[in-house]
């Protein structure tokens, strides 16, 4: 069996690092001038409704019940510097965001909670608040004019979608928050965006390598469920090597506590070493490659996810993360689109 599968992934290469550096700086600079030039054209809509309604931009807003702020500067008779409200802030920002009836449990997915899996156990526990009463069912379907309310702010669905490619340490845990004080992969990405991300999948806090975090609710939904067998390889380092005779048992299909689980692909990593190994499975459950290797009595000292979804590490240094290109979101969009549920 060929072994470049995995060791293409192995070697660093500093110089595409630093292109990568400089390419994330390009991209930074192109949001933000396209941010700016979103808000002009923003504002010029508004200013033809206005003229076309046959009223001056402050006077549409008293119409709408809005007062505009005016500064200290301002003279009496000049024209008033309109500051919109943060819900009409909210509104233009979620020009290009889903609209319609939604799933409540969907919406807060759009919204950067969470998933759409983790968002019915909110719901279910009572911290989603609809029109100022506790909401408790996740498929309650959210009108535009409905207000919905988590933690004491008020929801908006979210129009920048973020994704982020981060190769995870060990020692840092994949969640959200930690009430034991334990640090978490949030920790490294909190320069990256002022949008609510969150870990797709979990990594085990001895675990290192490939990890996306995204508020996207709906990729998250799909790279989750089992049905779209999502690949995945791994770099496994055992306290032993791995005998013939357990390397077939492997391949053929292990029965454990939970069930059967049969892999894709094994291959010795380093010809040398036969105590490093690659291994390839879509398979989701808990602890699974490590499970996989303890049932056969070894005891696994280092594993490394090299791929996710097609997604690898290269270029990208331990404990460093990357924006995804936009090509890399759209094939994640489409991967496996026959799959169904």
């Amino acid at each position: 069996m060929s072994q470049s599968p995995f060791q293409k992934f192995a070697s660093k290469k500093k110089n595409s690092v630093v292109k990568e550096e400089f390419r994330q700086e390009k991209k930074k600079y192109r949001k933000e001038r396209n941010a700016f030039f979103d808000k002009k054209k923003e504002e010029e809509y508004q200013a033809r409704q206005a003229k076309k309604n046959g009223m001056a931009p402050a006077a549409a807003n008293a119409a709408k019940g809005k007062t505009p702020a005016i500064t200290g500067e301002e003279k009496p008779g000049a024209t008033a510097k309109k500051t919109p409200t943060k819900s009409a802030k909210a509104a233009a920002a979620n020009d290009n965001a889903p609209t319609g009836i939604m799933p409540l449990n969907k919406f807060l997915a759009h919204c950067g909670v969470c998933s759409r899996r983790d968002a019915v156990e909110l719901i279910s526990a009572g911290k989603v608040k609809v029109n100022g009463a506790v909401a408790t069912e996740p498929g309650y379907k959210v009108q535009q004019k409905d207000e919905v309310f988590y933690n004491g702010k008020k929801l908006f669905v979210t129009k920048n979608l973020v994704y982020i490619l981060l190769n995870k340490p060990k020692d840092y845990i994949t969640t959200t928050d930690d009430p034991q004080g334990r640090k978490t992969v949030l920790q490294l990405i909190k320069n990256a965006t002022a949008e609510r991300v969150y870990p797709i999948g979990r990594l085990d806090r001895n675990t290192s390598g490939v990890l996306l975090l995204t508020n996207d609710g709906d990729l998250t939904q799909k790279l989750s469920h089992p049905s779209y067998e999502i690949k995945k390889i791994y770099e496994v380092k055992l306290d032993k090597p791995l005998v013939k005779a357990d390397f077939d048992k492997i391949l053929k299909g292990l029965k454990l506590e939970d069930g059967e689980i049969h892999i894709d692909s094994l291959a010795y990593a380093d010809s040398k070493d036969k105590s490093i190994i690659g291994i390839e499975l879509h398979s989701g459950r808990n602890r699974i490659v490590r499970r996989i290797f303890e049932h056969l009595g070894y005891d696994v000292k280092g594993l490394d996810r090299v791929m996710y979804a097609n997604l690898t590490k290269k270029n990208v240094e331990r404990s460093k993360w990357r924006y995804l290109s936009e090509k890399e979101i759209r094939l994640l969009k489409y991967m496996n689109a026959s799959k169904t549920k």
